[in-house]
């Protein structure tokens, strides 16, 4: 976040946003496994793995189709170069479209595939010599940053830095946790329309990356 100007910080917070509101419904829909925060799921595979082996075949397929997800997303972003940033959430929207279509459908396995598929892809908006600058679906990382930057601040020594780039990362763990609210709420109380909030949202932010400067 901290190289990142200042419409691109915005971005990557309503990416966040989106991506907590996308692992809210998953986390509802599947029994408290997730489809984008895969160390709760390593955690889970862990436990099932030395309780009851039979019931680490969800979060060993979840993991595995986040994965397979990210492959396909850095692939699509090495074809798309410049324009990797509305070619990859174009890939988010039709994983997201399938999934929604899928729970339309009464295909509950197939939408949770949809969901942790997208989630994979959305992690190759930003990157950086090939690797993810800014994770938008877990936010260890981005909590660490942050109080890295508090301490930095309280030590006098933010300006080294540019100061206060803590903020940035505060806001992105906001974004998400706001998302995870919305998500919450509306799979609450309108399950078969939040999946087509979620394709719509991911629609406009690929509109939206259309609009950034093309990247090197």
């Amino acid at each position: 976040m901290d190289n990142l100007d200042r419409s691109r910080r915005r971005f990557a917070m309503a990416l966040a946003a989106m991506a907590g509101f996308v692992d809210a419904v998953g986390f509802l829909s599947a029994d408290g496994y997730f489809v984008s925060f895969m160390s709760g799921n390593t955690t889970r595979l862990g436990v099932a793995l030395g309780t009851d082996v039979p019931r680490a075949l969800v979060p060993a397929l979840l993991i595995a189709g986040f994965v397979s997800g990210v492959t396909l997303g850095a692939l699509v972003a090495l074809r798309a170069g410049a324009r990797r940033k509305p070619a990859v959430l174009g890939l988010v929207t039709l994983a997201l479209l399938g999934a929604a279509l899928a729970r339309v459908a009464g295909l509950h396995e197939a939408m949770l595939a949809g969901l942790v598929l997208a989630m994979g892809v959305l992690n190759n908006t930003f990157l950086r010599d090939g690797e993810v600058a800014v994770g938008l679906t877990y936010m260890t990382g981005a909590l660490v940053k942050l109080g890295q930057g508090l301490a930095r601040q309280l030590a006098g020594m933010s300006r080294q830095r540019g100061g206060g780039e803590w903020r940035s990362w505060a806001l992105l763990w906001a974004g998400l946790l706001a998302g995870a609210v919305l998500g919450a709420f509306l799979q609450d109380r309108l399950p078969l329309g939040c999946l087509w909030i979620a394709t719509g949202w991911a629609a406009l932010m690929a509109t939206l990356g259309l609009t950034l400067p093309a990247e090197a």
